[in-house]
């Protein structure tokens, strides 16, 4: 009875295997060659079993000892001679379980976009890697879902097919015209295109067979309309302190004039819309101002002459070409923190995206359009952890940006072993690296401000001025550094030709920032005023140690007092 049993046992199983070999596409059970047996005696009497009757033991997979074998199926006749052998085997075997594939799906949430203008989108992802690796983030989930964008410009058309369906009107406003309707002005010209296209590249909607899609295009977009009109300190504070508990991150690729000899920034309302929007937005966590350099290059600008980009409280965006090179119009600072994707020579492609009246282009250019690419990212990396406050990811940007394949003479390792340059801060943004390290960041400790004073009274400059001060970095007290952020250097000085002036300042690890190189174009005497020229160079670095300040002219002399102020905090361990 025992052996009728066994048999019965193996005809079943071989008879379906024939059947399922000759007609596996009528959807029928796929049996494979391979079974899992349970052998009395241990390992080693699996193998004199295995051995002996010519199948492959596959080793131990249980607490039964079970091995796999496996033979060819290549004939029926071949099939029907090798049962007879496994019909002897299994009088060996206490039990035997053929083995059945099973349809098994992996459970992946990315599937690449079909919009038609996606394989354009060379920025995001392609085959030589030059790109932000917008996909690394989305293969890992990433897609921007519950995290809000608004776009500081003039206007965003809510009803644009590609981007409706993420449009949040808790997002926009028009500050221009006082109501809750952002909607652009329509001109002969299309002069109010600038915010659409600058939505588009942060939330344009995927796979609606539409334009291209968004580096975060699950994330809800709203748009403030305030350049449309006068621009006055309080239209700027409106507009950077719109629903600051609701909306995560502020895109805003406009400034004072790119000219070479403007020197501008925030005044008071809007310095205070900065800081009550980093100690309150987002429950405390802080708002995120992104921002776009300035295209100010072939005017020899400095974007540390421009107080928004200049700010601690604002993520700086550079810009390279499709090549890796610094586009004509870029301007180099020490406030830059990172680089993204936009347009350069003619032979260069430039960023897909929205536009006005519901159209698509492929011709959005300069800083305006990397600023919206950064903002994005960033959206990514709030989704992978909510709990970011807006120096954590100062400090993630820091860290997972890469100088890549960008190409300046003027990378340099700083105290701690980054490479940072004045033209792309820390290199290109990394979307799936920011969005992997967002996952398991530990919050940094409070901000800390140390406040040394370099100079205390007017010096003269001369042609060349060197002023050293070794630090202790407020040690002793609740201001005490360890590790830097940003640094500024606070100057008050007075000059006949303000744009004759360079300035460097060398941290106590021999990181030298620029900041500032001389303006061909400006010929003001107005000097500056307590202007906060700030350097991102030494993140991380300890600034305890000999500081070095140098002033230099090419012609006249001055009158000129400073003092340095670090910003830095003490990271969690």
């Amino acid at each position: 009875k025992p052996v009728f049993q066994l048999v019965e046992l193996i005809l079943g199983p071989l008879l379906v295997l024939l059947v399922s070999g000759l007609g596996p596409a009528l959807g029928q059970t796929i049996y494979t060659n391979q079974w899992a047996v349970h052998i009395p005696g241990g390992p080693e009497e699996a193998n004199r079993i295995a051995t002996k009757h010519g199948f492959v033991n596959y080793g131990h997979r249980s607490s039964h000892c079970c091995w796999c074998i496996f033979f060819p199926w290549r004939t029926m006749l071949f099939a029907l001679l090798i049962s007879l052998c496994v019909l002897v085997f299994l009088m060996q075997v206490t039990w035997a379980l053929q083995q059945v594939a099973k349809r098994r799906k992996k459970r992946d949430v990315y599937a690449e976009p079909v919009d038609p203008k996606f394989r354009d989108q060379w920025y995001l992802y392609n085959s030589n890697h030059r790109d932000l690796n917008a996909k690394g983030a989305w293969q890992l989930g990433y897609t921007g879902k519950g995290v809000v964008v608004s776009i500081l410009d003039d206007g965003i058309e809510k009803n644009h097919p590609d981007l409706s369906q993420n449009y949040d009107p808790d997002a926009s406003y028009d500050v221009n015209d006082g109501d809750s309707d952002p909607q652009p002005r329509y001109t002969q010209l299309n002069d109010n295109r600038h915010g659409t296209r600058c939505a588009g590249e942060v939330a344009a909607v995927a796979n609606n067979d539409i334009c291209g899609v968004g580096v975060a295009y699950n994330a809800k977009i709203g748009g403030v309309r305030m350049l449309d009109g006068e621009v006055t300190d309080m239209v700027e504070a409106q507009s950077l302190s719109l629903n600051p508990q609701h909306i995560d991150i502020y895109s805003a690729s406009w400034g004072p004039e790119d000219d070479g000899k403007t020197v501008d920034g925030p005044a008071k309302l809007a310095k205070e819309a900065f800081l009550h929007g980093v100690t309150e937005g987002r429950g405390g966590l802080g708002s995120i101002f992104v921002w776009a350099s300035g295209n100010g290059g072939r005017e020899k600008d400095s974007c540390n002459c421009d107080g928004y980009t200049n700010s601690i409280y604002t993520l700086s965006i550079s810009s390279s070409t499709q090549n890796g090179n610094v586009p004509w119009y870029s301007e180099a600072c020490s406030s830059t923190l990172a680089t993204t994707y936009s347009s350069g020579n003619l032979n260069e492609k430039q960023i897909v995206t929205t536009d006005l009246k519901a159209k698509c282009t492929d011709s959005h250019t300069g800083t305006s359009a990397s600023a919206p690419l950064a903002a994005g990212i960033i959206a990514l990396a709030l989704e992978a952890n909510k709990n970011l406050t807006w120096r954590d990811m100062q400090h993630l940007v820091v860290r997972t940006s890469h100088p890549a394949h960008l190409l300046t003479n003027d990378w340099r390792n700083n105290g701690v072993g980054r490479k940072v340059s004045h033209s792309y801060g820390y290199g290109l943004l990394d979307a799936g690296a920011i969005v992997a390290l967002a996952k398991t960041w530990t919050n940094v400790g409070p901000q800390r401000k140390c406040v040394i004073s370099m100079v205390c009274e007017p010096r003269n400059i001369g042609s060349y001025l060197s002023i050293n001060k070794t630090v202790d970095a407020c040690f002793g007290t609740d201001a005490y550094v360890t590790s830097l952020e940003h640094v500024q250097a606070r100057l008050t000085l007075s000059y006949n030709r303000r744009g004759n002036l360079a300035i460097h300042l060398t941290s106590p690890a021999g990181t030298r920032s620029t900041l500032l190189h001389p303006r061909p174009h400006d010929y003001s005497s107005e000097g500056f005023n307590d202007w906060a020229f700030m350097t991102t160079h030494s993140w991380d670095e300890n600034p305890t140690g000999a500081w070095t300040l140098e002033i230099e002219n090419v012609a006249g002399s001055n009158q000129v007092y400073c003092h340095i102020t670090v910003h830095t905090t003490r990271q969690s361990k």
